[in-house]
């Protein structure tokens, strides 16, 4: 017993080095960008010289909408509270340019052919679905959508979802934009398939965000994740029990994957638990399987469900034995 102790700490200490090594040879890679306030330049613009504006950002202004709409957009007092908002909260940008430093070094080690993209600033009036873009020439972060869960804007904003509006969500959104179309698509819609299809894009989290904590990277609470980690065991059990890893039933995905204030397992456990479940498990499984086998992960992101899933090795953790 004490040969296979001995024997764990030996490969866990050389996969750490291999890490440490990885990130060494990371942070040299030169990274040189320019954070363009496009949210501030709007604003402050002139209707008169809306033109110009629209010449300098040609792609932020889609062809279908008139010069009316921006001017009524850019003259409203509402919208120029907002402005102002972001102006305070984001008056400094050197920790989230750092961030985003960090992210780009670590996207052109995995992924060479990506090149460091400009970077703009926006407002998009709150639109949660589109507040962080990764594209291969620009990225553009909408910081209306970041100002802080707990912002009188927000109050519309169920509690699970105003974990996404603080400002350590830009980094997972913009990996989660990344991700469209890296990852293989599930061959069906079972659990199994569903859970590591979310894991593969958390496990890219892992990888391009070095100090990003688990939390902010499935945008739970530490609580959350405390709790996911205490009943990992039992919240596999109940998938295993009720046979529910290879059923493609769309409940599944609203009790288990969606975005919920919590999951529903039908038990006295549901109000303690944190929605997406599904999602957290998944991530256990490929990173078990990353653990377990030696392919990059290019490969990982094109593997399928079924094969990472009986060569993931994956056991739950049991904190009651």
């Amino acid at each position: 017993m004490k040969k296979l102790f001995v024997f764990f700490l030996f490969i866990l200490f050389f996969s750490c080095k291999n890490e440490d090594k990885v990130e060494a040879e990371i942070k040299q890679i030169p990274v040189k960008f320019n954070l363009e306030r496009f949210d501030q330049l709007f604003f402050e613009t002139k209707p008169e010289d809306l033109g110009k504006l629209k010449g300098d950002f040609p792609f932020l202004f889609p062809k279908e909408e008139t010069d009316s709409v921006w001017i009524e957009f850019m003259t409203d007092s509402l919208f120029k509270e907002v402005s102002h908002e972001i102006s305070i909260k984001y008056r400094d940008t050197k920790k989230l340019e750092g961030g985003l430093t960090d992210l780009f070094k670590h996207v052109q080690f995995y992924f060479p052919e990506y090149k460091t993209p400009k970077v703009i600033t926006l407002v998009n009036k709150v639109d949660i679905t589109s507040s962080a873009i990764y594209a291969p020439e620009v990225v553009l972060i909408a910081l209306d959508c970041y100002l802080g869960k707990d912002h009188r804007y927000y109050t519309p904003f169920d509690a699970f979802q105003r974990i996404r509006l603080e400002e350590n969500q830009i980094l997972p959104d913009l990996v989660s934009s990344f991700s469209d179309g890296k990852i293989a698509t599930p061959k069906n819609r079972n659990l199994l398939s569903l859970m590591i299809y979310e894991g593969k894009e958390l496990y890219l989290k892992d990888k391009l965000l070095s100090t990003t904590s688990d939390a902010a990277k499935i945008a739970y609470t530490e609580e959350q994740l405390a709790w996911c980690k205490e009943n990992e065991y039992q919240i596999w059990s109940y998938f295993i029990s009720n046979n529910l890893l290879y059923e493609s039933n769309v409940k599944n995905e609203y009790r288990f994957m969606n975005e919920a204030p919590f999951s529903k397992f039908y038990q006295d456990i549901d109000a303690e638990s944190p929605g997406r479940v599904g999602q957290w498990i998944g991530w256990q499984i490929v990173r078990s399987y990353m653990e377990n086998n030696n392919v990059t992960l290019n490969e990982l992101l094109a593997e399928d469900a079924k094969v990472i899933f009986e060569k993931s090795k994956y056991k739950p953790n049991n904190n009651g034995n």
